[in-house]
């Protein structure tokens, strides 16, 4: 992936779990998906830090959406803070444990 060239574009949002992960049988490869796709020119990519209940995903991705393409339009440049709202919004709900809250990570702009 870091060889191809995707500065064509400006957002990725992966939905499966621990893509913003190293794997530990090779402690000394730092590039995880969520970075490689940095690395090959994507502007700003959403990962997760390890497994995430299905559930609590689709509500962070409403969420995330809703805040990132509020407006009608996409602009990497908003990922951050719509990140960042979604997470807050799922902290509003004590059915869903701490861990899943701070699951999610931004990389890039």
């Amino acid at each position: 992936i870091t060889q191809t060239d995707l500065s064509r574009h400006q957002f990725a949002f992966l939905s499966a779990c621990e893509t913003a992960v190293g794997v530990l049988s090779t402690p000394d490869e730092v590039i995880h998906l969520a970075a490689g796709l940095q690395f090959a020119g994507v502007k700003s990519v959403v990962g997760t830090l390890w497994k995430v209940n299905d559930s609590t995903m689709q509500r962070l991705v409403e969420a995330f959406y809703k805040n990132f393409c509020g407006d009608g339009t996409m602009n990497s440049k908003r990922a951050a803070r719509a990140l960042h709202r979604a997470v807050q919004s799922l902290a509003c709900d004590t059915d869903i444990p701490l861990d899943q809250h701070i699951v999610f990570v931004h990389i890039g702009i």
